[in-house]
C-alpha cells in the first residue's frame, strides 16, 4: 500500500492535470479517504485475507504453537468490537479471524424466524452476512485512521514535528482490521452447480476460505445433532472442484477450502456410489454398510438392496424412509478416508466433527491421516454444545481413576455439581481447559480454533443480567454500573457511540465537500463530549 505522501502526490497530479476546475479538491483529502477505504471490492479482500491465511498455514507447519483463532459471529457490529478489542489488547490483529457460522444465519439472519441448522435459511443470507462483516471491517479502519488524521492536524496546528512524524508513522503503519473470515457454506445449498454459484457469492463478498460439509443437502443436520446423512466421496469430491473453480475464475488463486466430516456421528448414507474396480472410492465407501449376508436369491424381498462386499453378497440394512446405514462403530474408519480423500483431491483443511472435545480422539485420527498426508491440519469447533466443564471433569476423574488415585470424594455423573467447583479436580480440569487449544495445536495437527457461537450465548448472558437488574431494584444503575461505568474504565470506544458509528467521518467529509460552510454534528453541545 502507497504512504500517505505518495498518495497526496498522485492526487496532486490528478487534481493539477484539470486546470483549475478541481481547485476545491484538496489532495490531502483525497489521500485520506483513500487510506480510510483501501479495499475497494469483495476480492480485493479475498485475496488479501487469502495470502494471510496462507502465510500462517505455512508458519504453523513449521511451528505448532503459531496456530489461529477466531470467534462466531451474526452481525457486522459484532465482528468489529471483536476486531477492535483484539488490536486494543493485543496490539494487532496477527493469527486472529472470524467464523461466519451457518447455525447463526440459520437462528438469528433468517427472514423465516429462528430455525434450526438445517440448511433451510434463505442462502443468500450466507454472502449477504460476509458483505456485512467486511462493511463494518473497513469502517472500523475508517474510524481508527480518523483518530489519526486528527493527531498529525493537531501535531502541525502546535508546530510539533515530533509529534507530526509519530502520527505520520502510526498512518503508514496502520494494521487493517480486516481478517479473514472462514465462512461456512453448509452442504452447499443443492448439487455441485448450486455450491458453484453461491461459492461465488461469498468470495465476491469477500470470503477467502469456505467450509464445506459432506453431509446430504437437502436433509442437512447440525453437527451435534443426530440423523446425519453423508454422500459418497465422489459427490463431495465434485463440490470441492466446484468452489475451487469459483475461487479461480474469480482470481483468487490462494482460495481456502476446508473439507469437512461429519462421519464421526453420521450412521447413514442415502446413496450407494458405483464402484468399478475393486477398492476403488465407491467400492471403499460401500465397505462400510451395514448389512445381513445372503446366500440364496430367496433371501433378497421386494425393494431390497444388494451390494457386494469382499466375496460376500450383503443385503444392506435399510430404514423404512430408505436411507441405508453405516456398520456401528466405523465411524473414525469413515472419517480417516474422507480426510485423506479430500486432501488429495483439492481441500487445503481439514474438520472433524467430534462429539466432545479430546485431545486423545482428535490425535488418533490425525495421525492416522498424517500416515498418508503428512502435513494435514485441522479446523477445530470449540462447540458451546459441549458441555466443557463436565467432559473435563470427567476426564481427570477417568486419569485418577486409571493412575490409582483416590476418586472416592466425587460422583462421576455427578461431576457438574457446584459443590466440586472448588475441588481438586475441578481446578485441574480448569488448567486442562485452558491448555487445551495449546495441546491440541502441538498435539494434534489443530492449526485453526474456533468457538462457532460464542456471541449468541454472550449476547443473552448479558442481556439476562441487565434485565434483571434493570427491571428489578436497581433500576438505571443496572446499565451505568454494569455497562456504561466499565465501557468507561476499560476504554472501550464504543462508549461513544456516536463516534463509532460514523459520526465524526461525516463531519470530515462534510467539511471536505462544504468547507466553512458543513453544519457538523461534533460541536460543543454534542454529548459525546461527556467522555472525553
Amino acid at each position: 500500500m502507497n504512504n500517505y505522501r505518495t498518495l497526496m502526490s498522485q492526487a496532486a497530479d490528478v487534481v493539477a492535470r484539470h486546470d483549475n476546475r478541481w481547485d476545491a479538491i484538496n489532495p490531502e483529502n483525497v489521500a485520506r479517504m483513500k487510506l480510510q477505504n483501501r479495499f475497494s471490492t469483495g476480492l480485493d479482500i479475498a485475496r488479501y485475507t487469502a495470502s494471510i491465511m496462507r502465510h500462517d498455514m505455512a508458519a504453523y507447519d513449521r511451528d505448532a504453537s503459531q496456530y489461529t483463532q477466531s470467534l462466531g459471529c451474526w452481525h457486522g457490529f459484532i465482528g468489529q468490537q471483536k476486531l477492535i478489542s483484539v488490536k486494543k489488547h493485543f496490539g494487532g490483529t496477527d493469527r486472529c479471524y472470524l467464523y461466519l457460522s451457518g447455525w447463526m444465519v440459520a437462528a438469528l439472519r433468517s427472514e423465516f424466524g429462528p430455525l434450526p441448522d438445517q440448511s433451510i435459511h434463505e442462502k443468500t443470507s450466507v454472502p449477504a452476512l460476509i458483505e456485512e462483516l467486511y462493511t463494518f471491517l473497513k469502517q472500523a479502519d475508517a474510524r481508527e485512521l480518523r483518530h489519526c488524521f486528527s493527531e498529525l492536524d493537531a501535531a502541525r496546528e502546535e508546530g510539533n514535528q515530533v509529534r507530526e512524524k509519530a502520527a505520520m508513522d502510526a498512518i503508514d503503519n496502520f494494521q487493517t482490521h480486516v481478517v479473514p473470515i472462514i465462512a461456512d457454506i453448509d452442504a452447499g445449498f443443492g448439487n455441485e452447480e448450486a455450491t458453484y454459484l453461491l461459492a461465488k457469492k461469498m468470495i465476491e463478498a469477500g470470503a477467502c476460505c469456505i467450509q464445506l460439509e459432506n453431509q446430504v443437502s437437502d436433509v442437512k443436520q447440525c453437527g451435534h445433532q443426530d440423523g446425519k446423512v453423508t454422500v459418497p466421496h465422489e459427490d463431495f469430491l465434485a463440490k470441492i472442484n466446484a468452489v475451487r473453480y469459483a475461487f479461480l475464475e474469480l482470481g483468487v488463486d490462494d482460495g481456502v477450502i476446508v473439507a469437512r466430516t461429519d462421519s464421526l456421528g453420521a450412521g447413514l448414507t442415502q446413496k450407494i456410489p458405483v464402484s468399478r474396480t475393486p477398492g476403488d472410492l465407491g467400492d471403499q465407501y460401500n465397505a462400510f454398510v451395514d448389512g445381513q449376508e445372503i446366500t440364496d436369491v430367496s433371501d433378497v424381498g421386494p425393494g431390497d438392496m444388494v451390494i457386494r462386499q469382499g466375496d460376500k453378497l450383503i443385503k444392506t440394512a435399510r430404514l423404512p424412509n430408505g436411507l441405508v446405514q453405516f456398520r456401528k462403530g466405523s465411524g473414525e474408519d469413515r472419517v480417516v478416508l474422507d480426510c485423506v480423500t479430500s486432501l488429495q483431491h483439492g481441500a487445503d483443511l481439514l474438520w472433524i466433527e467430534t462429539e466432545k472435545p479430546h485431545i486423545g480422539q482428535i490425535a488418533g485420527m490425525v495421525n492416522r491421516i498424517r500416515e498418508q498426508v503428512p502435513n494435514a491440519k485441522l479446523v477445530y469447533n470449540n462447540s458451546p454444545s459441549f458441555n466443557w466443564t463436565l467432559n473435563f471433569r470427567q476426564q481427570v476423574f477417568d486419569a485418577w481413576a486409571e493412575e490409582g488415585r483416590s476418586t472416592s470424594d466425587y460422583e462421576r455423573d455427578n461431576l457438574m455439581s457446584a459443590e466440586y467447583d472448588d475441588s481438586e479436580l475441578s481446578a485441574e480440569a480448569d488448567r486442562r481447559i485452558r491448555a487445551f487449544q495449546k495441546d491440541a495445536a502441538e498435539q494434534a495437527g489443530i492449526f485453526h480454533h474456533l468457538i462457532t457461537l460464542p456471541t449468541y450465548h454472550t449476547a443473552a448472558l448479558s442481556t439476562d443480567e441487565l434485565a434483571k437488574d434493570y427491571f428489578g431494584d436497581e433500576g438505571m444503575l443496572a446499565y451505568v454500573r454494569e455497562v456504561q461505568r466499565r465501557e468507561i474504565r476499560e476504554g472501550l470506544a464504543c462508549v461513544k457511540h456516536q463516534d463509532m458509528s460514523g459520526s465524526n467521518i461525516g463531519d470530515d467529509h462534510k467539511e471536505y465537500f462544504s468547507g466553512a460552510q458543513a453544519l457538523k454534528a461534533s460541536g460543543k453541545d454534542n454529548t459525546m463530549n461527556q467522555f472525553g
